[in-house]
């Protein structure tokens, strides 16, 4: 606490940015926190403790390689020699080899061996590296590292989203002023050398919305060649006679001189060799190079060569690590420049061997997937380190299988894989590749037929995944689920799934011993599937239930009936089709003789929907519960407060004022449930959506939690309350749900017909919950601004946060649409109408591509483009040029009907036939404009997964169509997966934050800095969680004063966030302002300003100039402008700050006080003080009226007002004394200064949410000893550690109250 020199930090509260943690988290945490009560105290002190345990200090070793100095390399005891020599496959001077062995003392080291297990290493070891034999497969992984490191400063992989590498931007406008030294090649304070101009289309009010910025050149990706051609030989393989001599391979290669030469690859190293094109002559060449490595060899012979390579490897070893690390999931962009098609072996190689989804150093092998995933997850977890092991083999294998199916759905859909039953018709084909089973999402056999059809068995899959995703957060040990992988590409939906040992070689109704085959005809159970569905019962809300199979005999089901159980070869007992994990949603699932309750009916609910799948979320079920608690606990204590209230009555009459003190020393929250009747209530109160459970305990529970479980009168309160909730217990609070409820075809028994009417009536309750409390509480936090979505993905992620589909999206807009205060909101509206359109076109859009071939694929998608986005009212399909075809072919073709065995038919849509289409998809009337504007077509894009060239489109023309077929470069899959997640690094997190929440920001550093070291434990370097925590500890190194860790860690976090969400995410924007705003801390003006530029641009991109967001961008950049004396400037963006918070905030608000004294303070500078005066007396008028006379900012904007009159009547009086006395008057200096840079940033630090509040000795004192209180009162468990309300350090409100 030293560091803060008698400050206190208080980090105000206004961003939801718990979501980027708990967004992360989705629906994972609540089962978490179920599986998870340990949180307490000594929990937390064992963590630690293992935390120390495996931490051993590292130590240095001293590393020999041929041709190059010693030098020293600081290790851990825990890693492998292996990650040695990754170190050394990537030092600048040792990159160029690979087949080596690490030697201590002549010992061989084993690359799998842990540093500790290895006797005689220590501190200041030598180990020698050792040149060894190749053998084909060093061989050839020597070539594809060569080849790696050739590419390394190439962005096209990254640009075509291949092998998880990713685009990133942030070094093009750093321009190295963030490297390690923190250099600076201009000094921030030399103002004049500063070009604070921002680009024409970056300043408020621009028309223009040019697209070409969004991937700016980087220099550094100017082509460095080193060698023409780089590829395998013709001659491959070696015949027998030189194999004998120890040939492996040969390679062909052009140098930039533009000599051609053949090359050996041999046991023994590269050597040149005496074949051409058209001759074998494998002798070796004189003189023949022998090198160890190819690198070596190629500096022998090219010049060029050994001079671009080494300026190339020292430009890779330059860029941060976070630009080169792979991502652990593959992002994609939405536009890339025009490149050149360049040769590449090594991507040859790929694209026509069977790889796999194996390694390099298992060629050869397939992954057998299902052994791997569930193999990882019957490692033990009895303590810290054999956790985070297993939750990194988990997250591992995760990864490769989900980039493995990915690869083998694009397969399927693009016919490179032979089906298993190739005699059926397309859409009944099923495929198996790598160990992997592909299915298409399309009704076969009339399966889905009474529940939707296609629609059904398209949204099947991705119930099917939920399912899977929560029964793996329950994480019940002998209970296991497939590996599965949704993706959508090309208009098909494919679901990849690990295939169950045994289960090809038998019918599934031999194999099925559990659930049910045919929706509920015929079902079966199974006492172990019982006891083990039975543990995830409890944290997943699903309640034991029986009902009738075919024979009329109750069957006892702890699931829903598709869910069928399988015991494999391997005896694992495996769940599958979980599909109908979570209550079907009423409001979108008709059913005869059955009313909603009214809130859902005054909605216009139950609505048809295109399937009979429709389920609810389980975050919703979560809150539901939830709030269900907090009504429970109400009731019992009304009632428990009225018994004794009559107890009393009967008393003596000193008794009874007793009793009236008492009832009225209860909390009064508790006055309100008398209101609440037994079911649900019809307007949601604050406490319903934000309190937990932990909040309610604290809350109520103390008061008497006690006398329930004692006093035997006080179970009838239970039993009372307990019905009035709708709890399956007479004795507890316990809600679950009967996911067979509605399910077509599912009978139940007689004797349960009271408890079906009590499901049936709970799941109506859900529902009209979910539509009275879980939307107008979405709508709420966006009117108070604490839910701030910026595009169509973040609205999305917001409202499946609370447990909203975006089924409901019409609903929630026809919400915001009746709302009076409609205008403080309407970027939702204007967001919501985007992402309705783009859902709707994209429905539109999956039917239309399934009906094109291959070969006229680019034209299809650029003619269903222009319909959608240009304005060319008569956009006509290009139809793919016949030039191959022979003449007469050709006109036969051209009179065939449209539709065909062409595939034709896409070309005959027009632009008036899509938005028809369009408007009749949802549910509602409200407007839906043809917005125009980067923003709207960004969605569009990202929606339907096309990859179109960065150029300026018109897209306002009517002359002709925006789009050519020559615009698309490709299409992308959408890859739907499970995220396992790092448990103990999130607790270590959250219990980081509750420290800080308490002031002890030293103590919450450090945990957070140990839950940084355990994420990258878990989930390798790169991970949006990691990004989270980095940005958490640079703004706690900022709050304590460490400027440049602070720049270090935010660096990180906006790489890391470009990567691993993408360039453009409104993470990414946010994560830039941050970084803009220590970059000014650290006196780097000009790349702060850089930052806030490209923020703005980016801003612009996603959602356009009317959002809430963009006056706080604009009052940052406003700021630092006024801070570089660009007064001018300064203006245009704090005022459109000023008319943006106005509009959103109401011109009454403290938000808009704060923007007219900021812009009060630039008219002040420019020595225009009637315009300053006039906005701090509108900016004092609020806080006036708002905080009052004697509140601090009221007075210090009175003094400001004070200091600007005095500042204008001395100019006044300058002014008249030069009119009256010409050359000769006397002029009193006037004081123009320029604001210094310490009131610049602390204004920055206000309007970002930083609040530094000065306190004296005695009250820093006065605040330990009560810290120091509580800390004791928790110790001896008299008070329990509430951690529910977390600190949200994200924030950006300023502190005017």
């Amino acid at each position: 606490m030293s560091n803060l020199k008698n400050k206190i930090v208080l980090p105000t509260g206004h961003r939801g940015d718990s979501a980027v943690m708990n967004g992360i988290a989705g629906h994972d945490q609540a089962e978490e926190a179920d599986s998870k009560q340990d949180g307490s105290a000594d929990a937390e002190d064992a963590n630690e403790q293992e935390v120390i345990v495996i931490q051993d200090t590292g130590f240095t070793v001293k590393i020999q390689a041929p041709g190059t100095e010693p030098f020293d390399l600081q290790v851990s005891p825990q890693e492998m020699v292996q990650e040695i020599h990754q170190v050394l496959m990537d030092r600048e001077d040792t990159c160029h080899r690979t087949c080596f062995s690490l030697q201590l003392d002549g010992n061989v080291l084993d690359n799998f061996a842990e540093l500790k297990s290895i006797e005689g290493l220590q501190e200041g070891s030598l180990l020698k590296v050792v040149e060894e034999p190749y053998t084909v497969r060093e061989a050839r992984i020597h070539v594809r590292h060569i080849r790696d490191l050739l590419k390394s400063l190439d962005p096209s992989d990254a640009y075509n989203g291949v092998d998880c590498n990713s685009l990133s931007f942030l070094s093009v406008f750093t321009d190295g002023d963030l490297g390690d030294t923190g250099k600076r090649k201009k000094k921030g304070n030399e103002l004049e050398q500063i070009d604070c101009t921002p680009p024409e289309h970056i300043l408020p009010g621009s028309k223009e919305h040019p697209l070409v910025p969004l991937q700016p050149q980087n220099k550094d990706w100017k082509p460095m060649q080193c060698l023409k051609v780089l590829t395998m030989s013709g001659w491959n393989p070696p015949p027998g006679n030189r194999k004998m001599h120890g040939d492996l391979m040969y390679l062909y290669i052009v140098t930039v001189e533009d000599r051609h030469v053949s090359i050996t690859a041999s046991t023994r190293g590269f050597y040149l060799n005496q074949s051409t094109t058209y001759t074998f002559n494998p002798k070796p060449a004189n003189p023949s190079f022998l090198s160890h490595s190819l690198v070596e060899l190629l500096s022998q012979i090219s010049a060029a060569f050994k001079k671009n390579f080494t300026a190339l490897q020292k430009k890779r070893v330059q860029r941060h690590p976070f630009e080169r690390i792979a991502t652990p999931f593959q992002v994609y962009s939405w536009t890339a420049p025009q490149s050149d098609h360049a040769m590449d072996c090594v991507r040859a190689e790929d694209a026509y061997t069977s790889r796999l989804g194996y390694e390099e150093h298992i060629p050869g092998q397939t992954r057998d997937w299902n052994e791997e995933l569930q193999t990882t997850r019957e490692l033990s977890r009895k303590n810290l380190p054999e956790r985070l092991l297993r939750e990194r083999a988990i997250f591992k294998v995760h990864s490769d299988f989900a980039a493995a199916a990915t690869r083998g759905a694009m397969a399927v859909i693009d016919g490179n894989v032979m089906a298993i039953n190739p005699g059926e018709e397309t859409r009944m084909q099923m495929f198996i590749w790598n160990n992997i089973f592909f299915s298409l999402g399309f009704d076969v056999r009339d399966h889905y037929r009474e529940l939707g059809g296609d629609a059904a068995a398209h949204a099947a899959p991705t119930n099917d995944l939920n399912g899977v995703r929560a029964y793996s957060a329950v994480d019940v040990e002998g209970l296991y689920t497939l590996g599965t992988v949704v993706v959508d590409y090309r208009g098909y939906r494919v679901t990849a799934q690990s295939i169950i040992p045994g289960i090809l070689e038998r019918e599934q109704e031999q194999s099925v011993i559990y659930g049910s085959i045919d929706f509920g005809k015929t079902v079966v159970s199974h006492p172990k599937y019982l006891e083990l569905l039975e543990k995830t019962s409890r944290p997943l809300k699903v309640q034991h239930h029986a009902v009738l199979n075919e024979k009329d005999t109750a069957v006892e089901l702890c699931s829903s009936v598709e869910c069928k159980g399988i015991i494999g070869n391997d005896g694992r007992h495996y769940i599958l089709d979980l599909l109908r994990t979570f209550p079907p949603d009423l409001n979108f699932l008709p059913v005869e003789g059955e009313e909603l309750a009214p809130e859902s009916q005054k909605l216009g609910f139950p609505r048809q929907h295109r399937h009979r799948l429709a389920c609810l979320r389980q975050e919703l079920i979560e809150a539901f519960v939830e709030h269900r608690y907090l009504l429970f606990m109400k009731m019992a204590a009304l009632q428990l407060m009225q018994q004794k209230a009559n107890k009393d009555k009967t008393a003596a009459l000193h008794d009874t004022s007793t009793a009236d003190a008492e009832s009225e020393s209860k909390p009064q929250a508790l006055e309100a449930s008398e209101k609440v009747p037994d079911g649900m209530p019809t307007s949601p109160t604050s406490s319903e959506s934000t309190l937990t459970p932990d909040d309610s305990e604290a809350t109520i529970n103390l008061d008497f939690l006690w006398n329930i479980f004692t006093d035997p009168k006080s179970r009838e309160v239970v039993l009372n309350a307990c019905k009035a909730v709708g709890s399956i217990s007479n004795t507890s609070f316990d809600i679950r749900f009967n996911p067979d409820i509605f399910s077509p075809g599912v009978h139940f028994p007689d004797d349960s017909t009271d408890d079906i009417q009590k499901q049936k009536q709970l799941l109506k309750d859900t529902a009209a919950f979910l539509v009275s409390c879980q939307i107008p509480s979405f709508v709420k936090d966006c009117l108070d601004h604490s839910s701030l979505p910026m595009d169509g993905a973040t609205m999305t992620e917001a409202l499946h946060q609370r447990g909203i589909n975006v089924r409901y999206l019409g609903t929630v807009l026809e919400f915001v649409d009746n709302m009076p205060a409609k205008a403080q909101i309407e970027h939702i509206y204007r967001i919501g109408i985007s992402e309705l359109i783009t859902r709707c076109a994209k429905h539109i859009f999956k039917t239309y591509l399934q009906g094109v071939e291959l070969s006229a694929l680019s034209a299809a998608v650029s003619h269903f483009l222009n319909c959608l986005l240009s304005s060319f009212p008569d956009a006509v399909a290009h139809l793919p040029a016949d030039e191959l075809v022979s003449r007469r072919k050709s006109r036969k073709r051209r009179n065939r009907v449209p539709g065909g065995g062409d595939n034709t038919t896409w070309a005959s849509l027009t632009p008036s036939e899509l938005w028809k289409n369009i408007n009749s998809e949802h549910f509602i009337s409200l407007v839906c404009p043809r917005t125009n504007g980067v923003c709207s077509y960004r969605s569009r894009f990202l929606s339907l997964r096309c990859f179109i060239l960065i150029k300026e489109y018109n897209f306002d023309s009517r002359h002709k169509p925006a789009f050519t077929e020559e615009d698309i470069l490709n299409i992308f899959p959408v890859v739907k997966h499970v995220n396992p997640k790092a448990s103990d690094a999130f607790h270590f997190f959250q219990s980081g934050q509750a420290k800080v929440q308490q002031g002890f920001l030293k103590e919450g550093c450090e945990l957070i800095n140990e839950a940084l070291n355990l994420f990258n434990n878990v989930y390798g370097a790169m991970h949006v969680e990691i990004c989270a925590c980095l940005r958490l500890l640079a703004r706690l190194n900022y709050i304590m004063g460490d400027h440049p860790e602070a720049l270090s860690n935010q660096q990180k976090a906006v790489l890391m966030s470009e990567r691993v969400l993408g360039i453009e995410h409104p993470n990414t924007i946010q994560e830039y302002m941050h970084l803009a705003l220590y970059c000014f801390a650290n006196g780097h003006l000009s790349t702060a300003l850089k930052l806030l530029y490209r923020a703005r641009y980016l801003m612009l991109v996603v959602c356009g100039e009317d959002h809430p967001e963009m006056a706080l961008l604009d009052s940052n950049i406003g700021l630092v402008l006024h801070g570089v004396m660009e007064y001018d400037l300064s203006l245009r963006f704090l005022e459109n700050a000023l008319a943006i918070n106005s509009k959103y905030h109401g011109p009454r608000s403290l938000k808009v006080a704060l923007s007219h004294h900021l812009v009060a303070r630039v008219y002040e500078s420019k020595a225009e003080f009637r315009s300053a005066l006039q906005h701090e007396k509108e900016g004092y008028t609020i806080y006036k009226n708002q905080v009052g006379e004697a509140h601090e900012k009221t007075k210090e904007s009175s003094e400001y007002l004070k200091y600007l009159t005095q500042q204008a009547v001395a100019l006044q009086r300058t002014m008249n004394e030069i009119y009256k006395n010409g050359s000769n008057a006397s002029i009193m200096p006037l004081k123009f200064t320029a604001p210094s840079m310490a009131s610049v940033l602390e204004q920055l630090n206000i309007i970002n949410g930083i609040i530094f509040i000065p306190l004296s000795q005695k009250d820093l004192e006065n605040l330990k000893a009560e810290v120091q209180r509580r800390q004791l009162m928790q110790n001896s468990g008299k008070i329990e550690e509430q951690q529910a309300g977390q600190l949200e350090l994200d924030d950006k409100l300023p502190v005017d109250d």
